[in-house]
């Protein structure tokens, strides 16, 4: 019988709950939770024209895993961006530790659409799996956050990445893992039907298989190596047809 991944997981999830609450429990004690980039979250790459970048979400917008911005998913990308674009980068995080979609809408939307960019990196929803939120709640707030940032930004390119393979995560114990790799591919599935035809919106592919030299030290978050990798599968991951007007304006401007 195949049955559609939200209702397995939480079909699954109600026998196993004793044991996943406590699971739960010792991940979030034998976890340790590490600090965010330090301040300032905005920076620059130099470089001609730069590229206006904006990164918002949860831990990973915040930088955790890494000493300063530069080194986390900003600086990473503005690295990719210079390389393959030869353009420079002036770069903005803005989001939380822990934030779910609904933390991004109620708190940070409006600092988030308070300038215009040229890319937007959104990266969010680890936290709602982790909260067990529902397929619809989650794909609702994520349109939304979409809408809200397309509105001020109608010409950017506007980037998504959803769930984490939570199955690869060594710090998890199974069922904890099992079970919630299996809830967020079902939110994974439902926000990526939300924003699936919005134009110039790319949700990024499920994450290829975490190198040894990809997580920091609480093997929960990227460190610096693994923030690398991540921006260079972005950029693999993106059609042409969408990065393509990032190499028209300097060859126009230049």
């Amino acid at each position: 019988m195949n049955l559609r991944p939200n209702l397995l997981s939480r079909a699954a999830a109600i026998p196993l709950a004793p044991v996943l609450l406590v699971q739960a429990r010792r991940a979030r004690a034998s976890i340790p939770r590490l600090p965010d980039a330090a301040l300032p979250w905005s920076g620059s790459l130099p470089g001609a024209d730069l590229i206006r970048l904006l990164v918002l979400g949860d831990s990973t917008a915040a930088g955790v895993g890494a000493d300063s911005q530069s080194e986390a998913l900003p600086g990473s990308l503005a690295h990719e961006f210079g390389d393959r674009f030869d353009r420079g980068t002036s770069w903005t995080a803005i989001g939380e530790n822990g934030a779910t979609s609904r933390d991004i809408l109620d708190r940070f939307i409006d600092d988030a659409t308070a300038a215009t960019y040229d890319v937007v990196f959104l990266t969010i929803g680890a936290n709602d799996a982790l909260g067990l939120r529902s397929r619809r709640a989650f794909a609702q707030d994520v349109r939304e956050i979409v809408r809200r940032l397309l509105a001020v930004n109608p010409d950017a390119l506007l980037l998504v990445s959803l769930m984490p393979r939570f199955d690869r995560f060594r710090s998890l114990q199974s069922p904890l893992r099992w079970n919630l790799a299996l809830h967020a591919a079902s939110l994974d599935d439902a926000a990526r039907a939300a924003v699936r035809g919005l134009d110039r919106v790319f949700a990024l592919p499920k994450p290829p298989p975490y190198t040894p030299t990809f997580w920091a030290t609480d093997l929960f978050h990227p460190g610096p190596s693994g923030y690398r990798e991540w921006a260079e599968f972005v950029l693999d991951s993106v059609p042409l047809s969408l990065l393509a007007p990032l190499r028209r304006r300097h060859s126009r401007r230049g």
